[in-house]
């Protein structure tokens, strides 16, 4: 906040109202992973944060006091979209997606990756944002928009819906190497044969991988 241009005492406020928005998205989250999937909720809060980090990164240039409280302003909508998508239903992916033969190795290895992935960006926000670095400022948000982009396509293409599968569905899924677009509308019975339905003739003629 201060960074963006906020005087000291304005910037803890807004810390402080961010923090309990963050508070009241992920309890809404937990009324929310119930009705919609998994991938619905990651997929639609990736596009808006990456919405809202463009925003945040051409308010900078006005350089004026309106564009800082609307730098802000907006970084608080982050927060708050962030905690009630993204943030919460990762640990219900992390948890849903592995095999369960594999399943704590990969949770293991998730976190551990997670930690070092928070030190590197630590680092480097810290040269983003501070003075004696690069100083960047609010345009640091394109840089993470960036990041942001790739998350978007990664999941529109490899990211598989969960929601209301059991394990051992899910593993039929992805022996059956079903397309991750198609693993809500795939019907499968694992204990009676795997997959039931037919595979789409255009699935068929494609050598692309499927998950």
């Amino acid at each position: 906040m201060q960074q963006a241009g906020l005087p000291t005492v304005q910037s803890f406020n807004m810390s402080m109202i961010s923090l309990a928005l963050g508070l009241v998205g992920t309890m809404g989250s937990w009324f929310l992973m119930q009705r919609i999937g998994r991938r619905t909720i990651h997929f639609s809060g990736a596009c808006t944060l990456f919405v809202l980090l463009v925003i945040v990164g051409s308010c900078s240039f006005a350089g004026n006091d309106a564009s800082n409280w609307a730098i802000g302003a907006v970084l608080i909508v982050f927060v708050f979209v962030y905690d009630f998508t993204i943030g919460p239903v990762t640990y219900s992916i992390v948890a849903e997606m592995p095999s369960t033969r594999l399943k704590s190795k990969t949770i293991n290895l998730a976190r551990a990756l997670y930690n070092i992935s928070n030190i590197v960006v630590n680092v480097l926000t810290n040269y983003q944002l501070g003075s004696g670095g690069w100083h960047w400022g609010a345009k640091t948000a394109y840089f993470w928009a960036g990041t942001c982009g790739c998350v978007v396509i990664w999941v529109y293409f490899r990211l598989p819906e969960a929601k209301g599968r059991t394990y051992a569905e899910l593993d039929a899924l992805f022996e059956g190497r079903v397309n991750a677009r198609k693993f809500a509308s795939t019907q499968v019975n694992p204990y009676g044969g795997g997959i039931e339905v037919e595979k789409v003739e255009e699935e068929k003629a494609s050598p692309e991988w499927k998950e």
